[in-house]
């Protein structure tokens, strides 16, 4: 977190990251280049180019939408998501010299209009076949373009992050319209086994990790609480680990349940930051700490440590015969909730 806006903010974490990031995209359009060299060496620079990003963009897009799911079921992807913006961009990037070399090939060189060119010289929009795949791939460039341009933690600041991740949710419009925009073009132009093989294949592996996390999701959201007056039972002390937290859904709401030396302490789930699930985080330095970027909230009341100003609500429990229990009615955001004693 930080008090003043910079254009990147990096740590050794994220230099590393970054650079394996720019190697791997490097090694990946070296090694498309000289297989297309080898193999159809009558391939123009230009074709050569335009295939070799948008296969590169493809490729990274697939991989960032399966670092979200796989790293709610395997914590060992979280370094990853922490740098997932960087990696967005860079693959718009890789999406814009695609665009960029496809319009200027194909458009660009008449009296018209290039984008104008884009959207008529294909005209047959009523056919499913011989849909226009380019505006296809044309509409999802401006998609990502939108979320690549507000990717900094200004714009989700100001827009706020519930608008801010509604936007960034567009990532799933401008897939759909990318399968399109491949399957097309694969069709209509040179039917590729691989090409196509790899979109089903990754379209299934994107969607069954979806689903797998949204079961694992779904079992939190329907869990059942015995009701005991004001008071609802969560679990027997011995479930939570220490520094970590117990999840489950009370009011339609997320809550997660500290422990940490000898205390409990109850918070809304929700980072403030992107809607990170605090409670898949842990206790750092007594904070709870977001495993998504290290946003940190102190247990007992639910707010960011000075000078950092970001809150979220706080709840009251109760323990009996070693059994928690939460009063379901969360306090303001901020509150100040004395931390439950569990030590005998």
């Amino acid at each position: 977190m930080g008090l003043d806006y910079k254009l990147v903010i990096w740590n050794k974490y994220k230099k590393q990251y970054d650079i394996i990031i720019a190697v791997s995209m490097f090694v990946y359009l070296f090694a498309f280049a000289l297989v297309t060299i080898t193999y159809n060496s009558e391939t123009s620079i230009e074709t050569l180019v335009i295939r070799a990003f948008g296969s590169l963009a493809i490729i990274m897009l697939h991989v960032i939408l399966v670092i979200g799911p796989l790293s709610r079921l395997n914590t060992n992807f979280l370094p990853i998501l922490y740098n997932r913006r960087h990696l967005g961009v860079s693959m718009f990037i890789a999406a814009l010299i695609h665009g960029g070399f496809g319009i200027f090939q194909f458009h660009a060189l008449g009296n018209t209009n290039p984008i104008y060119s884009l959207f008529i010289s294909n005209v047959e929009y009523n056919s499913l076949v011989n849909f226009p795949f380019q505006v296809l791939g044309f509409l999802a460039l401006i998609i990502l373009f939108i979320m690549a341009s507000t990717s900094h933690d200004f714009f989700l600041a100001n827009l706020s992050a519930k608008v801010w991740k509604r936007l960034h949710m567009m990532v799933y419009i401008a897939y759909a319209l990318l399968i399109g925009h491949v399957f097309l073009g694969a069709f209509q132009q040179e039917a590729s086994l691989f090409t196509v093989g790899f979109m089903v294949l990754g379209f299934i592996g994107i969607a069954s990790l979806h689903l797998i996390t949204a079961f694992k999701e779904r079992k939190i959201d329907h869990s059942k609480y015995i009701e005991n007056s004001q008071w609802l039972k969560v679990c027997h002390i011995d479930e939570i680990e220490e520094t970590k937290a117990k999840i489950f859904t009370t009011k339609k709401e997320r809550v997660a349940i500290f422990k940490h030396n000898g205390e409990l302490s109850a918070i809304h789930n929700v980072c403030k930051h992107q809607g990170g699930p605090l409670g898949e985080g842990k206790i750092i330095d007594g904070c709870i700490t977001s495993p998504w970027h290290g946003y940190q909230y102190l247990p007992q009341n639910g707010q960011s440590p000075p000078p950092f100003n970001e809150k979220v609500a706080t709840y009251q429990l109760k323990l009996e015969n070693s059994f928690v229990f939460i009063n379901p009615q969360a306090f303001p955001e901020g509150s100040e909730i004395e931390p439950l004693s569990i030590e005998l």
